[in-house]
């Protein structure tokens, strides 16, 4: 089913930016394809790894396989190659809560690492954080605890940005931003809030085109891997993110 397979033409996009491809050192990967739709395929599904169909190979494989691939930022490196075609007209930002299943608690904390799993009211959460572009294609991502407030990871995504104008709610309504913004000749679309003393002019014609990232959301949540966390690790729910993303950018 091309839910769970990838087109011709969307595998000739990426085939060449995977390691073992041909020419590249260590050899050839005849299996690349059938990796990649192996992930797709639970990320989709959102099934426990020990349930992927035994098409794709021994589950242990495939999973060590992708923890290397997350661990060396394959993932990474695909997604930012698809989303450095973006349009700069405008972008916005917004952010979503994920519940975390409770497989995805109990990995080992070393050297004080967190695994972006907090409480919040709905009990054990992640926070999916997105710029999106006019066209709601994703930019760049990033993931916290659940009850991290959403403008903690607005500047540090916006650093590799550089759009004409910067949407947003009322959340991101702050002064940092709003100057590190005008600093960078930026025009920020962002609601005052209404304990503000004096209230800013915003373009609201344009602040109601911020949609295009309330349906990336909505696109990224048909992967029930990515609306219910079961990874553990950070860096692997992460790289499922950008992955569905990758998805996403293909279609």
């Amino acid at each position: 089913m091309r839910r769970y397979g990838l087109r011709d033409d969307q595998w000739e996009r990426i085939k060449d930016l995977l390691p073992g491809r041909e020419g590249h050192a260590g050899g050839t990967a005849a299996d690349n394809r059938l990796f990649v739709e192996a992930v797709l395929y639970r990320c989709r599904a959102g099934i426990p790894w020990r349930d992927l169909p035994a098409r794709f190979g021994d589950w242990k494989n495939v999973h060590r396989r992708l923890r290397r691939w997350c661990e060396s930022g394959v993932i990474e490196r695909i997604f930012r190659y698809l989303a450095a075609d973006h349009d700069n007209e405008y972008m916005m930002i917004d952010s979503t809560i994920v519940r975390a299943h409770q497989h995805s608690a109990g990995a080992l904390k070393k050297g004080g690492r967190n695994q972006a799993i907090g409480r919040s009211r709905g009990g054990l959460t992640t926070k999916i954080h997105a710029i999106c572009d006019a066209l709601g294609n994703p930019v760049e991502i990033d993931i916290t605890p659940g009850q991290d407030a959403d403008i903690t990871q607005a500047e540090q995504l916006l650093e590799k940005i550089d759009p004409d104008a910067f949407l947003a709610d009322r959340a991101y309504d702050a002064d940092r931003l709003i100057d590190r913004l005008t600093e960078r000749e930026i025009t920020p679309v962002i609601p005052s809030k209404s304990n503000r003393t004096t209230q800013r002019k915003t373009d609201f014609a344009l602040y109601r085109e911020r949609n295009p990232v309330k349906r990336f959301f909505n696109k990224i949540k048909q992967f029930r891997a990515i609306a219910t966390r079961c990874d553990k690790l950070k860096s692997t729910f992460l790289a499922a993110v950008q992955f569905a993303s990758v998805i996403i950018l293909l279609n």
